[in-house]
């Protein structure tokens, strides 16, 4: 930024030196010479003429004065140094005629440096000409500061510049240049710029008439609003009706600020920038009127252009792009999230480039919302072919993260298979990012995994040096933990190696495979035991050391499963390559299992090298590297959370730790998840010790749990039909939510997000379930480290098992220090009773059946509202399959009505639910039926479905 400012001013520098200099004659004889040393010899005979004259005894007029300065910076940017004048160019700022005090603020703004001994008289000079009330030589002074931007100078004008910028006779000119002077010390200098009355003044100049001034407050205000968002928080209703009123104009009314057609296209960008420092507006006038803007920004986009200059294209779709990552960043609108998508589905077989690339950058995000991610499916062939078309490198890089983020169950052997396929050609550069990527997608929605094991073999096959170690450790740790794989993963890895030329992974994971589970394809005559051996032992002598010492330790295990090949065994490590091997590792591992396939007895041999226990789950590494390839966690991993529907449970990206002993003997069906691994304990807090009677007021853990922070129950109301998003955040703290479950167990993964540079100290998230909610919810927490980087993310993991039906939800209290001070706040876990629906298909007769079961008055509950969101078919569609039920399809005789049924699965029961809702688009309300075996039941979920519409 500092760079962009100084190279701004020497350009303006330049120009006007130029100009001057030509009028003169000055610039010719500077280019007589035709040498680079005639130029120089020419430069220092004129900067000793320069010299003398400034040392003359004759005083020399503000022409001349400023004559020889520009000569000086002429000079200077032509690249030669410059150590004499700086004082005659302070000199002319105490000039009164406009010319000589705009050389003496250039060379100033160029030359001189933040430590000069010169600054103390400049500030004096331009404290002189802001208090002149001249708008042009005020305006030469906030220049100035710009440019230089010291400390010293926000020492000296941050409390000066605030006070210009909200002053009522301020003239316009004078407004802007105030705004933008005060955008750069707030940038280099923030704890010197003081917040006090001016900051709500200065949200009003939204309302300014000249468009100039609205545009430099507007960068000023989102800047500061991204450190103090509660500050300026009546910026965004001004924001919403500047903006509207932008939108909804035609060119001709903003004819000095519009560019090509487009209505003042860089404030729109920057209005649309700034409301995206805060959530969706609370005022449904509010609201509404943004939502009105988006959409008529939107409907533009597909109008005709007005001009086929590319100047009005780029105009347009700058205002365009920005529109669709506010609707992003609010994520609450469905409506506007899939014609978003479709908009940039058009985008994505546009002639140029960068429109492409944009395209699949913004639907990669869209992706991760419940509300778009199925729009975002229907371009899946269109990407497809930008994967194997694109010149651009990093065009085809973006399409791949696309594939990413919109897989899911019914697309990944698709998305996976393509991959593989551009795999073979892709660039050596993102080669293995792609491998971790697909190696994620290939565990977690393997529904067979001998797919899994077929596509982790492939991708050694054809991408093996990009195969990083966690790759290949994490398929042999399925394998293990899956009873139902290990005969295929033999077999597969058998004829894989069979290959003349393998790469050393493969070897690592066959002769890992085959030591374990070798005998389960003994029995095949073209797999035998001594062909095993023979296979494996001729890829050998090709193999690193840490290859072959894994291949040892398989051939000390064939002593164990095949007692038959032990003697051809014995021999290999008898021989003198392994026992006098130069490496100390192998000669070692050679002669401790000579001599354990010597001494030990057949009982000894089967304890020591018995079948590897299963492996207890953990984080998944492979996700780990590939957040580590794209850069650190941060905050901004949280909007990269893959949204899957509450049923697309098989695997996880993210599988938390399990406690190994408490897991020594799990179950061969256990899934990736784990969730039913560990014993569950409630996560309450625990009572303070009756001996601690002395509260120690300096600590932290004395503190009482904090009432809701705001917002919270619109958050909450959020997540009870969408298990992935933010929770809360604030200018401090990022809370993302990634859930998942399955019958009456669940698994939440509760990202922290530190948004400041200074780290978080004592970090203390408490997950706090109330008297009557303890005995119906299980809850474990595992514990976060208490120590929290500026910028960097933690994450915790919270299992869940529901015993009985509840009503209320836990409460989320975080504790931690900032910067020296306690910070305490609680949110509500979006833990609902519907989170523990799975879905029931019925037909017509069957539902109606056991509808008319269901006839008791205390089972059924009523309510008929209005209509709080748009009365869209698909939206409510998504809204009733989010909450949990199946929708039901053709049930009802009105097919304007939706039908849905469920089962509540709790540890001690199971709670049969139906429901019914009928919109009236006339009235714009609703009717919604609920009908389950549990009065209660019904009526927590029919509070729950009912803030839905």
């Amino acid at each position: 930024m500092l760079t962009t400012i100084k190279q701004k001013a020497c350009y303006s520098a330049a120009l006007y030196c130029l100009t001057f200099l030509n009028k003169t004659g000055a610039t010719l004889t500077f280019c007589k010479g035709k040498s680079k040393e005639a130029e120089i010899k020419r430069i220092n005979k004129e900067l000793a003429n320069i010299r003398s004259k400034f040392k003359g005894d004759k005083a020399l007029d503000g022409y001349s004065k400023k004559k020889y300065v520009c000569k000086l910076l002429f000079i200077f940017l032509l690249g030669h140094d410059i150590d004499f004048g700086h004082m005659e160019a302070v000199n002319l700022l105490s000039s009164n005629r406009y010319t000589e005090k705009q050389i003496g603020y250039l060379f100033i703004s160029v030359l001189v440096n933040s430590n000069s001994e010169l600054i103390r008289l400049i500030n004096n000079a331009i404290k002189n000409d802001l208090a002149s009330r001249n708008p042009t030589f005020m305006g030469l002074a906030l220049h100035c500061i710009a440019n230089v931007g010291s400390r010293e100078m926000a020492e000296a004008f941050a409390g000066e510049i605030p006070k210009i910028l909200v002053a009522g006779d301020t003239m316009d000119s004078v407004k802007q240049s105030a705004a933008l002077c005060l955008l750069r010390l707030y940038r280099t200098s923030p704890d010197l710029v003081p917040m006090g009355d001016w900051t709500s003044r200065v949200v009003h100049l939204l309302n300014d008439q000249h468009l100039g001034v609205v545009t430099a407050a507007t960068s000023l205000i989102t800047t500061l609003a991204q450190k103090n968002p509660e500050e300026f928080k009546t910026s965004v209703s001004l924001a919403v009706s500047r903006l509207s009123r932008i939108v909804t104009s035609a060119s001709t009314d903003l004819q000095d600020y519009t560019y090509y057609f487009v209505p003042a296209p860089w404030l729109s960008v920057k209005l649309l920038r700034l409301l995206q420092c805060y959530p969706p507006p609370e005022d449904p006038a509010v609201r509404g009127r943004l939502t009105e803007c988006l959409e008529t920004i939107l409907n533009k986009a597909q109008e005709p252009p007005k001009s086929k200059k590319v100047q009005h294209s780029n105009a347009k779709n700058a205002v365009l792009f920005e529109a669709i990552s506010l609707i992003i960043h609010h994520d609450s609108e469905p409506n506007l999230l899939v014609r978003a998508c479709n908009q940039l589905g058009q985008f994505l077989q546009h002639r140029e480039t960068n429109l492409r690339y944009l395209a699949l950058e913004s639907m990669c995000t869209l992706a991760s919302s419940e509300f778009s991610h199925e729009a975002v499916k229907t371009h899946i062939e269109t990407v497809i072919n930008a994967l194997k078309t694109e010149r651009d490198v990093s065009v085809r890089q973006r399409a791949v993260d696309l594939l990413y983020a919109m897989c899911d169950r019914s697309n990944a052997q698709q998305i996976v298979a393509e991959m593989l396929n551009y795999l073979e050609t892709a660039d050596y550069s993102i080669r293995e990012e792609i491998v971790l990527k697909v190696a994620i997608l290939a565990e977690k929605y393997a529904v067979d995994y001998t797919w899994y094991v077929d596509t982790i073999l492939n991708l050694i096959r054809i991408a093996g040096d990009y195969v990083s170690e966690e790759v290949w450790y994490r398929v042999i740790q399925i394998v293990i933990n899956r009873d139902d794989v290990q005969g295929y993963a033999a077999k597969t890895v058998f004829e894989a190696l069979q290959a003349p030329a393998c790469h050393e992974n493969l070897v690592k994971v066959g002769g890992y495979i085959l030591g374990e589970f070798g005998n389960l394809i003994a029995g095949d005559p073209r797999s035998s035991p001594l062909i095993q051996f023979n296979l494996l032992h001729s890829k050998f002598h090709l193999c690193s050391v840490p290859t072959r010492a894994l291949l040892l330790s398989t051939y000390i295990k064939f002593v164990n499963l095949f007692p038959e090949i032990k003697t051809t065994i014995q021999d290999v490590l008898r021989s003198d390559s392994q026992l006098k091997n130069a490496d100390v590792e192998l000669q070692q591992r050679a002669v401790e299992y000579l001599r354990l396939s010597t001494i030990a007895s057949t009982d000894i041999l089967a304890t020591v090298l018995e079948e590897m226990p299963p492996f207890p789950e953990r984080e998944s590494s492979i996700l780990a590297k590939l957040k580590k390839k794209k850069g650190p966690g941060t905050v901004t991993d949280l909007e990269e959370i893959k949204k899957e529907r509450s049923s697309d449970m098989n695997g996880s990206a993210e599988p938390a730790s399990v406690n190994a002993s408490a897991v020594s003997t799990p179950s061969p069906s256990a899934d990736l998840l784990g969730l039913g691994a560990a014993p569950l304990t409630n996560s309450a807090p625990p009572p303070s010790s009756s001996g601690s009677l002395l509260v120690d007021v300096f600590s932290d853990s004395a503190s009482a749990v904090a009432p809701l922070a705001p917002g919270s129950d619109d958050n909450f109301a959020r997540f009870v039909c969408k298990n992935n998003g933010v929770l809360f955040e604030n200018q401090l703290l990022q809370i993302g939510l990634k859930s998942e479950f399955r019958q009456n167990l669940g698994r939440m993964f509760i990202f922290y997000g530190n948004k400041t540079s200074t780290q978080f100290l004592n970090f203390t998230p408490t997950v706090i379930c109330s008297d009557d909610l303890q005995p119906s919810l299980n809850l474990q927490t595992k514990p976060v480290d208490p120590t929290v980087d500026g910028g960097a993310q933690v994450q915790q993991v919270v299992n869940i098992e529901c015993v009985s039906d509840f009503m209320e939800a836990p409460i989320l209290n975080i504790q931690f220090r900032y910067g020296g001070t306690f910070q305490n706040l609680s949110v509500k876990l979006p833990i609902t009773l519907n989170k523990f629906f799975q879905p029931t298909e019925m037909s017509s007769q069957d539902f109606f059946q056991r509808w008319k079961q269901l006839s008791n008055p205390k089972q059924e509950v009523q309510n008929i509202f209005k209509a709080k969101h748009p009365m869209d078919a698909e939206i409510t569609k998504a809204k009733i399959i989010g909450f949990g039920s199946a929708l039901l399809e053709e049930v009802d005789p009105n097919p304007a009505n939706f039908v849905g049924a469920g089962i509540i699965h709790t540890k001690t029961t199971q709670i049969g639910c139906l429901l019914r809702l009928e919109p009236n688009l006339q009235a714009q309300m609703y009717r919604l039926t609920l009908r389950t075996s549990k009065e209660a039941v019904s009526q927590r979920l029919c509070e729950l479905l009912s803030e839905q519409f």
